[in-house]
């Protein structure tokens, strides 16, 4: 029942925004994912994540585990150990144990983090070029393809932020569409559903 109400609502949103729509309002469909896989280089961010993974991530858990046994080990043999000290000891082996029973969690968390900062670089000009396609085309709302449920939506707004960034070697499709707005002077693009303009970018980091 909770989830038919969710969908009645979702469904009531996107009817209200439609019906509010008017000649002073333009929506845009825009995610960085459509554009993020065309951008030269963008094959090196697995890579680096992966490597990350390996020299960095990998030797951390190993260096947990170490500690927890030196920890462990300390602990059994502790009879003329200071109270204190068993206190301290005690409190180091439940962070290192925590840790690593919650390893999968905190590596995700970790390679989305170290994900991001690889890409901050290509998502630079990306969110640049939009600046200057809302500006130029009068954009008042930004959307994410998936955040309504209008059966059609626009690939406008991803295509013109294409234009803007002239990357070399696009797919002969996109850039035909591209031409549509240069050469025949079109405020509106072929439609798909999604504005699913490119192949989706690097995987976000999984359990692993």
């Amino acid at each position: 029942m909770k989830k038919v109400l969710t969908v009645c609502v979702a469904i009531a949103a996107s009817l209200f925004i439609g019906s509010s729509v008017n000649a002073q309002t333009k929506i845009g469909f825009f995610d960085d994912q459509q554009i993020l896989s065309l951008m030269p280089g963008i094959t090196k961010v697995d890579t680096l994540l992966q490597k990350f993974a390996t020299d960095s991530l990998a030797p951390e858990r190993d260096q947990l585990m170490e500690d927890l046994k030196r920890v462990d080990s300390m602990l059994k043999d502790s009879s003329k150990l200071p109270t204190s000290l068993k206190i301290t000891l005690k409190k180091e082996a439940a962070e290192y144990y925590y840790k690593l029973q919650n390893w999968q969690q905190y590596q995700t968390q970790v390679l989305q983090q170290k994900q991001e900062q690889l890409l901050a670089p290509f998502k630079k000009p990306i969110y640049a070029a939009l600046q200057e396609v809302i500006s130029e085309q009068k954009y008042t709302v930004i959307l994410k393809p998936e955040s309504v449920l209008w059966a059609e939506k626009s690939d406008e707004l991803p295509l013109r932020v294409l234009a803007k960034l002239k990357l070399p070697n696009l797919p002969k499709e996109i850039q035909d569409q591209i031409s549509a707005f240069n050469g025949g002077g079109s405020s509106t693009a072929p439609k798909s559903n999604g504005g699913g303009a490119a192949k989706p970018a690097p995987k976000k980091p999984g359990k692993g």
